[in-house]
């Protein structure tokens, strides 16, 4: 989180004027992963998939960074399993700047896979991503089982399989993006959960309210968890920009990041019937007690008051569309 906040590789700049940002932005993708490769390593969740994407870092990483990552996995997995739970796994998910995310392979030792799982990530991104999990049969052979056809479509920024998909595209470019996800078979009569984790406020608002019109029209039925930074007013919040902004990397989307509630009007404004949002302090106090302490336990934080402000500037966030026989208004953390 802060400096570190992303976990999800942003992927929409891809013109050369936006070159200066996208370096910017990538390297916070590659903060953002060490850190919840450490936290891993040091047991806050099992992940067995992610050391043989990420390096483990020798820098130790704050325990009140580790424990904001902590909250966001646990919110995150926890929306997105009350989804498949609701749709009975009848359902695709969209991950846009996924990153060197996990979860395709997590939900599937778990039983809860959807019809079909996409990935979207910036072209260099998924490149770097597809070498990795061709080389490592961990991640390769799942997909080959769960593929029924002769032959994986695959070359430098697409992979295509019957269950999982990852897909290089510029989200701004919504035309270009719904080409590559249908090619991909998108389905948009399936129930759809679509995931941003700090992939919006990189967005200029008339970008992000763009992807998020989009979103909302195309699937009849749908669910889009956002997580990303809130509260960014105070000083707090202004360090946080002036921090990335020293490391050339630029929150065009920061206006959106003033509360919960702007949070919540921007999904309502752009097609979404129902908005909720909590930020990762409040998600923190809910946590089960017994979780709460095994992590606490992991190692000593000697400065609460760092961690309640850290995790009171990040919030999650998700919006329904449809699917009121499926309970989908219903879902929460």
């Amino acid at each position: 989180m802060a400096s570190h906040s992303r976990e999800s590789c942003f992927s929409t700049c891809l013109s050369s004027s936006c070159d200066t940002d996208d370096e910017g932005v990538r390297g916070t993708c590659e903060d953002a992963s060490l850190c919840k490769r450490f936290a891993v390593s040091i047991g806050y969740w099992h992940d067995p998939y992610i050391e043989h994407l990420v390096r483990l870092s020798k820098e130790r990483k704050a325990p009140e960074i580790n424990r904001g990552y902590f909250a966001r996995v646990h919110g995150v997995s926890q929306l997105i399993k009350a989804f498949l739970r609701k749709t009975e796994c009848h359902c695709q998910i969209l991950n846009l700047g996924a990153g060197m995310d996990t979860t395709f392979w997590k939900l599937k030792d778990e039983g809860l896979l959807p019809k079909k799982y996409f990935e979207v990530d910036f072209p260099m991104i998924v490149t770097r991503k597809l070498h990795i999990i061709k080389s490592k049969p961990l991640l390769f052979k799942p997909i080959v089982e769960l593929h029924s056809e002769d032959r994986l479509k695959m070359d430098g920024h697409v992979l295509d399989s019957k269950r999982y998909a990852i897909i290089g595209a510029d989200l701004r470019d919504l035309s270009e993006l719904e080409e590559k996800l249908k090619k991909c078979n998108m389905n948009t009569q399936l129930p759809t959960l679509l995931i941003t984790e700090c992939v919006l406020v990189y967005m200029t608002p008339e970008q992000s309210a763009n992807l998020l019109k989009w979103a909302a029209s195309s699937f009849e039925t749908a669910m889009f968890i956002n997580y990303e930074q809130v509260n960014m007013d105070d000083r707090f919040g202004q360090v946080m920009i002036e921090n990335l902004r020293r490391r050339q990397c630029d929150l065009a989307g920061v206006e959106i990041c003033k509360s919960l509630e702007s949070q919540k009007e921007r999904l309502l404004l752009n097609g979404w019937e129902m908005a909720s949002a909590v930020n990762m302090m409040e998600l923190y106090s809910t946590l089960p007690r017994a979780e709460v302490n095994r992590i606490e336990s992991l190692e000593f934080l000697d400065e609460l008051e760092l961690l309640e402000q850290l995790m009171q500037h990040y919030c999650l966030c998700w919006a329904t569309r449809g699917g009121q026989d499926l309970g989908l208004k219903e879902i929460t953390y």
